[in-house]
């Protein structure tokens, strides 16, 4: 089996060096639940504001979130379906590896009989 990305290579390591930080991480679950403010963000974590908008530039860049201006606030929304595209992404290599234990489960069931 082949793993077939819909992603560009650059984008994969994008989202993966993303969402290997655990505050970032939190920020794309805080606003897949709902749009929130860069402020309300920063509240919600012990760093900086400008801190905070440094997480969300990364989130935007890989496209985990997008952040658009209401008013003077700048609101941050998760992208479910780029979740949906990294899950898929995932889901192909799982079932690359557990086509291989299979293969080996076989090649070993083989050796015993």
């Amino acid at each position: 089996m082949v793993v077939q990305q819909e992603l560009s290579d650059d984008a994969v390591n994008r989202i993966f060096r993303a969402l290997a930080d655990a505050t970032r991480r939190d920020i794309v679950r805080r606003t897949l639940i709902e749009e929130v403010s860069v402020s309300q963000l920063a509240d919600a974590y012990a760093m900086s504001f400008a801190a905070v908008q440094k997480h969300v530039a990364v989130l935007e860049e890989a496209e985990l979130v997008t952040k658009k201006r209401r008013g003077r606030e700048r609101m941050v929304r998760g992208d479910l379906a780029r979740i949906r595209q990294a899950q898929r992404l995932l889901d192909q290599f799982e079932q690359l590896w557990r086509s291989r234990i299979d293969q080996l489960d076989a090649l070993l069931d083989e050796d015993t009989h």
